[in-house]
């Protein structure tokens, strides 16, 4: 019996919706683990008597004894971080002084985060200056809600990741071939011994694109990086605010034992609870948690859209093509031309056109400044488009 499999008749039982925070199905990972099929046939399947499966509410009286609460998620699926939002709801409203540690931005962009939760900056400009959309890529519509009640309520929002220059160069060369200013990025320890983390690490990396032009060892090098620099950020935080817990939400494969927990309690002796999600890709029975979440899939309504493929030119970013279902054509828009700007913000790279579109809907309309031509025969147009 496969977990998708389990997961069909389960997930129609559980809801969790954008427009309102409803109870979600939790239940011990010792549960999970019952529900794995015999190999003796399906009469010897054992199954989760869901009637007796708690709610997040029911484990809550759990998570407030914690100092740190793990809450793994698959980046992309919109449900996940409702989920991460609901632990954090519940936490904050039984008066648990709360930080929130957050794999998705670097360490070196703490400050961005502070003054958007201070209310100095929106958060467009957190975007820009926390260089998001260069760095992570996944649409920030997925984590809004949780950055929103963070501000709301005053909740410290903390960089846990490593620079990606370092994890980039160590990927191409080695930790051994670091230069001197990314070395000193690097965590002041590095456990490569953790019993079980070597084997997990080499069994992903077969699964990863490319994976047989690059090297294992460096792959191995950077997700340890990766889990050992989010674990010490993370217990430096909590060493310097004692009155805090931390919920730490970061990418499934990195809250399993041998990823971020055991290296923060190296640490930071600590208690802590570990949440992954059902349908997170991981083997549940092989990646122990505390707890388990089971919540019906929801997906981000459409993003409003302009239409065209881009890629980078001299000068904006050239449009390559545009779908026929776009309104760019029938505004003007024409392939070969340049995006320099939308809505009178500078484009140069990619990043800058998402960071201008992440909160437009469709039926929204963007100002945009194209240049057409090339040479002395170069001429600015101004059009505006319908978002599709």
């Amino acid at each position: 019996m496969r977990w998708s499999a389990l997961s069909i008749g389960l997930l129609a039982l559980v809801s969790l919706t954008a427009c309102k925070t409803m109870p979600l199905a939790a239940m011990p990972a010792t549960m999970v683990k019952s529900a794995v099929a015999d190999e003796t046939g399906p009469g010897q399947w054992k199954v989760i008597d869901y009637a007796r499966a708690p709610t997040v509410d029911d484990i809550i009286d759990d998570l407030t004894s914690r100092r740190v609460i793990f809450v793994g998620e698959s980046h992309e699926r919109y449900h996940h971080h409702l989920s991460q939002l609901t632990i954090i709801q519940r936490l904050h409203a039984r008066g648990i002084p709360l930080a929130i540690g957050l794999e998705m931005i670097h360490q070196p962009f703490q400050q961005a985060l502070d003054d958007y939760v201070a209310g100095r900056i929106d958060e467009t400009e957190m975007l820009r200056r926390t260089e998001y959309f260069d760095r992570w890529k996944f649409d920030f519509r997925l984590y809004r809600p949780i950055f929103a009640f963070a501000r709301k309520h005053g909740i410290p929002l903390r960089a846990l990741n490593v620079p990606s220059e370092v994890t980039r160069a160590v990927g191409e060369k080695g930790i051994a071939a670091l230069p001197p200013e990314l070395r000193r990025q690097l965590p002041e320890s590095l456990d490569r011994d953790l019993a079980g983390y070597r084997e997990r690490i080499a069994a992903v990396f077969g699964h990863h694109p490319g994976a047989k032009d690059r090297n294992i060892e460096h792959f191995i090098e950077v997700q340890l990086i990766w889990d050992e620099g989010m674990a010490e950020a993370a217990a430096r935080y909590l060493r310097e605010h004692p009155e805090r817990t931390m919920v730490v939400l970061a990418g499934a494969g990195h809250v399993v034992d041998t990823g971020i927990p055991q290296r923060l309690q190296r640490r930071l002796a600590v208690p802590m609870a570990t949440v992954l999600q059902l349908d997170s890709g991981l083997d549940l029975s092989a990646a122990p948690a505390d707890y388990v979440i089971l919540a019906q899939a929801q997906e981000l309504p459409p993003a409003g859209l302009i239409g065209v493929v881009l890629k980078q030119a001299d000068r904006g970013m050239e449009i390559a093509s545009i779908a026929e279902d776009s309104h760019a054509a029938e505004a003007g828009v024409a392939v070969g031309d340049r995006l320099i700007e939308i809505n009178r913000a500078p484009i140069e790279k990619l990043a800058d056109v998402r960071l201008q579109l992440w909160h437009r809907k469709p039926g929204d309309r963007v100002q945009l400044v194209l240049l057409r031509g090339k040479g002395a025969f170069v001429r600015t147009l101004e059009v505006e488009v319908e978002l599709k």
